[in-house]
């Protein structure tokens, strides 16, 4: 395949992927070490968001690892890194009201993220299967692998098409409920919880061009060995 291409579909998408992972630990780095001046720490708001949302099934919980703040739609829970569930910075008040985002949207049947929902399971055995796919693929030549190894990459970046809406909703909302609570401030502090916010958007979008340009790219390199 010409190396031109090849750059264009990975290196690019690669590129991309490190400069948003920079962008969050910059951003998050930068904006862990601004004080709110509200005080509140990161489970304290996620607790008021979700009373004030009429959410009283959400358990918010404090786990380990940095930046690993999800929200678990299967258990109903809001898991909370240690530096975000007890800090009350500006950028552990986006992540914490950005991950209560997602449990709004869990409750009000937001219908993209019932679609994520969905495709999960079919997400997680194609990336079980890439591995075996792409070596038996084209480092033996077994043709049938090759094209599942095409559907394991469509799933893939159906997914990660679909997780955008998703990412991008719960952060408007984020952004919008912490200045209408009084959580954050305007100005500075809004201003922090959108570079957060904005950062980790990038990360999302990053994601959807890698598997894009590694779907197309398999796909020509399926072709050419025609």
């Amino acid at each position: 395949m010409n190396f031109y291409i090849y750059a264009v579909l990975i290196g690019v998408p690669l590129l991309l992927g490190l400069y948003a992972q920079m962008r969050v630990k910059g951003a998050f780095g930068k904006y862990s070490k601004v004080r709110a001046t509200s005080g509140v720490t990161g489970a304290q708001a996620a607790r008021e968001i979700l009373n004030a949302a009429q959410i009283h099934d959400v358990e918010v919980r404090e786990i380990n690892g940095m930046l690993g703040d999800h929200y678990d739609p299967v258990h109903k829970r809001l898991c909370l890194s240690s530096e975000v569930y007890n800090t009350p910075s500006v950028a552990a008040l986006g992540i914490a009201a950005h991950e209560c985002g997602h449990a709004v949207q869990h409750a009000r049947s937001y219908a993209p993220l019932k679609w994520r929902m969905t495709v999960v399971p079919a997400t997680q055995i194609a990336s079980q299967m890439l591995p075996f796919v792409i070596i038996g693929g084209f480092i033996f030549h077994i043709t049938g692998l090759i094209t599942l190894g095409i559907l394991c990459y469509a799933v893939l970046a159906f997914f990660q098409l679909i997780t955008l809406p998703v990412e991008f909703d719960a952060s408007k909302r984020a952004k919008v409920i912490l200045q209408q609570m009084g959580i954050i401030q305007p100005g500075g502090e809004a201003a922090g919880v959108n570079a957060v916010l904005n950062a980790a958007a990038l990360t999302y979008v990053a994601a959807f061009v890698a598997a894009l340009g590694n779907l197309i790219w398999l796909v020509l390199a399926s072709r050419r060995g025609n």
